[in-house]
């Protein structure tokens, strides 16, 4: 038995079946629990570095030690859980919003839904474009072509027809399975009602779902060079070490410390934050961009954003609001004359003059009330208010929009005893063609068009004609049609979208417009917006260009209009050959080429389809230029304090290296044991990935232009500035450290002296690297509410560890006067003022 198409499920049963059933969803292999984040943890060299540290304390009989060491190794494993968990939470959250939509009948309505909240029962509204979200048996529909490649490796898309009744058992995708169709194949064509009859793990993909999660992911490019810079700064920090165990055991004779000060040196010298920074930042990244609307599906993206050197745009719905209305009508009113009517004129004058009644009537039966396309809304809107008493007829078939002609046409059926009435709409030249115009004719329709175009309005044309008989042409081009007129729309322009584009011109950023509308509507358009019009391009103008001259027209064009969506994929392909970093839009179904050969392709969440939505890397959820624009600056600010917490992280390793090689080489007592260097990491990795990845954007962020694609995350500059920086700390440390030695104070207090120096250098790092271009004023004052959490967590764990003498004689610890502490705050303030005297010179090269 077929389902109710007019009601669907009530929303009381469908979350009945919901609960029930389980989420329209397949198994993920690839979401991580707290056991498999913690086993990931413990794998870290960082972690059997302090459980060897604390082993060697135990052989020792220093117990309490190795118990510390222990609860450190616990709490590293505890952060980076939490931190990693917060990570994986964020991406079930952007998981669930970048999910397959499905627009479904329930209660009578049409709602659009998540893939996911799809149940048995439910009536799927199917369109072209879309991803059907279930398997599901076709129960209405006109000219539906599915591609079950998917599930079938078939690339021919397969004809559907609509099942009179429930077929009793549902066939595997390949065979007979006319009525039916299956989750995750693509609508290639046409529109059709389908009761779903399975979902999730029961479904045809489901049967293939462990060997699509079982497909390898490619290794994003700054994950590589993270790796790569771990294992190098990992294969010297092993020759050191195994170093600095000789020259201890040759100097001193005890193995066992020899070991312990080789481990010292081993994790002093271990970056192991950049992995952790790199995972920190690209999610929580994902999660910023996510809270202004913006959906990143791929993480490279994020670090793409910052380089994109073009942005191309479609004008409707991006540039323009996407609110088309009705404002003007002109219809043939007699020889020589023509009814017209706009904005300004009451709806009364369109019902006074039968010419502009007609026009509008058929322009209305051509529309589908139902769909989202704001010109049908806008036309069926106005036709209420005109038209409110017109009798409701059937409709019998429909001729849907084909690339060879850009036209709808659908046949009504209004008395049984009378002609069949059939209404075309579509691109004027469309209508001008199924109405076998004279050339003279097709003339003065080109010039109206034109006219009406140069004052920024979108253009449709209008036909009509009968039919009798039950034997319909397969065609609509065999109807003997007679032209109705002209329909103007106006789309305003969005009010952030002038500044958007001159935000991007300050960035160094292209804007190029690509429309399917007329060139003098697109030149209205980005005249408007800011966008230079002059040397517009049209799609007849673009065929007739070979690559290479396409590639040399780019560089010049910024507007291309009446462009098919094969042609997009060219315009981007000539801009790539033209060494640019291409950031493109697209929302259908043929757009998907062209989103996936740019290096960012953004798809239109509000209005694009499913595959424009798999297709690209970016999704829009508001369909906003500006949001595009305020994603680039997200982009760069991401890429910007990713780059200042590496720098950072090579920073401050450079003190720690030294303070833990330098007794060595000298013989003298070890500042810096493996407790000291732990509790170390404690400050550090929240600095490194929360704190850093927290800070505001530069205020130039929009005033760089884009950066090298290719360039390293640890470029040549910002390696140099980070060891100038490590080098400085290093020496005021080790000054302060050697000026102790000389007071008469016992070697405890000496260490507490160095170790407070180099916590407060620390805390002058982070704050040098704060901001590569600001004052010392605005470091200093800059707002970050996680900064001063860190900072009031870390005085109060110093504190205790100070003032408490149990706990500071357990790590090795002496009392810390007044006038010592004055030392190392004037070392830690001299630090900060030297980098940011330094920091002018090196400011340029930072920036590039």
């Amino acid at each position: 038995m077929l389902p109710d198409l007019t009601t669907g499920l009530t929303a009381a049963e469908a979350r009945r079946r919901l609960a029930e059933e389980g989420f329209n969803e397949l198994p993920a292999s690839d979401r991580r629990t707290s056991l498999r984040i913690a086993a990931d943890v413990v794998r870290e060299p960082m972690f059997a570095l302090l459980i060897a540290a604390a082993l060697i304390y135990g052989v020792l009989g220093e117990l309490g030690e190795a118990l510390m060491l222990l609860g450190f190794a616990t709490i590293s494993v505890s952060i980076a859980i939490v931190q990693q968990g917060r990570s994986e939470k964020a991406l079930e959250a952007l998981r669930d919003l970048t999910s397959p939509r499905a627009l479904v009948i329930r209660e009578g309505e049409r709602m659009r839904i998540a893939g996911r909240e799809v149940v048995r029962g439910d009536v799927l509204v199917l369109d072209e474009g879309d991803r059907v979200p279930a398997d599901a048996v076709l129960v209405s529909g006109d000219h539906i072509e599915i591609d079950e490649s998917l599930l079938t490796g078939e690339s021919v898309a397969v004809r559907k027809r609509a099942a009179s009744t429930m077929p009793e058992k549902f066939l595997p995708p390949g065979g007979d399975t006319a009525f039916q169709v299956f989750s995750g194949t693509l609508v290639i064509r046409g529109t059709g009602l389908a009761a779903v009859v399975a979902t999730g793990e029961r479904s045809a993909i489901g049967a293939i779902g462990a060997s699509l999660a079982g497909m390898a992911r490619e290794q994003p490019r700054l994950e590589k060079q993270t790796r790569r810079m771990v294992l190098v700064f990992g294969a010297v920090g092993l020759v050191v070490s195994l170093l600095a165990f000789g020259l201890y055991w040759a100097l001193r004779g005890s193995w066992l410390e020899a070991l312990l000060g080789a481990i010292a040196v081993g994790m002093s010298l271990l970056p192991e934050e950049f992995p952790l920074v790199l995972t920190v930042f690209m999610v929580m990244g994902a999660w910023r961009l996510s809270q202004s609307r913006v959906l990143t599906r791929r993480a490279a993206a994020i670090e793409t954003l910052g380089a994109a050197t073009v942005l191309c745009t479609d004008k409707t719905g991006t540039l323009t609001r996407n609110l088309m209305s009705v404002s003007f009508l002109r219809a043939p009113d007699g020889a020589d004359k023509a009814a017209t009517w706009d904005a300004s004129l009451p709806p009364q004058r369109i019902t006074d003059s039968e010419s502009l009644s007609r026009l509008l009537l058929h322009a209305t039966l051509a529309s589908d009330g139902h769909r989202v396309d704001p010109m049908d809304r806008s036309l069926s809107n106005l036709s209420d208010l005109v038209h409110p008493g017109e009798p409701e007829g059937v409709l019998v078939r429909e001729y849907p929009l084909h690339p060879k002609l850009l036209a709808v046409t659908r046949v009504w059926c209004f008395d049984d005893a009378g002609p069949l009435v059939i209404a075309a709409k579509g691109a004027p030249e469309a209508i001008a063609r199924l109405c076998g115009m004279s050339a003279a004719q097709l003339d003065d329709m080109h010039s109206e068009v034109q006219e009406l175009a140069r004052r920024g309005m979108r253009v449709l044309a209008a036909a009509r004609a009968t039919a009798s008989g039950e034997d319909l042409p397969a065609s609509p081009e065999q109807f003997r049609f007679e032209f109705l007129g002209l329909i103007g729309f106006e789309d305003p322009l969005r009010e952030s979208a002038p500044n958007a584009i001159g935000e991007c011109r300050a960035a160094g950023i292209r804007v190029i417009m690509i429309t399917g509308d007329y060139p003098a509507t697109a030149a209205s358009i980005a005249r408007q917006a800011g966008i230079a019009a002059d040397d517009a391009c049209s799609g007849d103008e673009l065929r007739g260009l070979d690559d290479a001259a396409l590639t040399r027209r780019v560089r010049t064009t910024s507007v291309f209009a009446r462009i098919s969506p094969d042609q997009k994929l060219r315009i981007v392909n000539a801009l790539k050959a033209n060494g640019e970093i291409v950031a493109m839009t697209g929302d259908g179904v043929n757009d998907a080429p062209a989103l996936k050969a740019a290096h960012i392709g953004i798809a239109m969440g509000g209005r694009g389809t499913d595959v424009a939505r798999e297709a690209a890397s970016i999704v829009l959820l508001d369909d906003d230029f500006g949001s595009i624009v305020h994603a680039v600056r997200l982009g760069r600010r991401i890429y910007d304090n990713m780059r200042k917490a590496m720098g950072y992280i090579l920073a401050i390793h450079v003190p720690i290296a030294g303070l833990a090689l330098l007794p060595i080489v000298f013989g003298w007592p070890l500042v810096l044991t493996p407790m000291l260097i732990a509790l170390l990491e404690l400050v550090i990795d929240p600095a490194c990935s929360v704190v850093l990845e927290a800070e505001k954007e530069e205020s130039d962020i929009m005033a760089r232009p884009p950066r090298r694609p290719d360039g390293a995350l640890l470029g040549t500059a910002l390696v140099g500035w980070s060891l100038f920086q490590g080098g400085l700390a290093f020496a005021l440390v080790s000054a302060v450290y050697l000026f102790a030695m000389l007071l008469p104070v016992s070697p405890e207090e000496v260490r507490t002296v160095a170790f407070v120096t180099l916590v407060l250098v620390n805390i002058a790092l982070i704050f040098a690297n704060r901001t590569f271009s600001s004052s010392l004023r605005a470091a200093l004052l800059r707002p970050n509410r996680t900064l001063a959490w860190g900072l009031g967590i870390a005085a109060s764990l110093l504190g205790t560890i100070l003032m408490w003498p149990t706990v500071r004689e357990f790590f090795g610890l002496g009392p810390l006067h007044l006038r010592d502490f004055a030392l190392c705050l004037a070392a830690a303030f001299a630090l900060l003022l030297v980098l940011e005297v330094a920091k002018l010179a090196w400011r340029r090269r930072l920036a590039a």
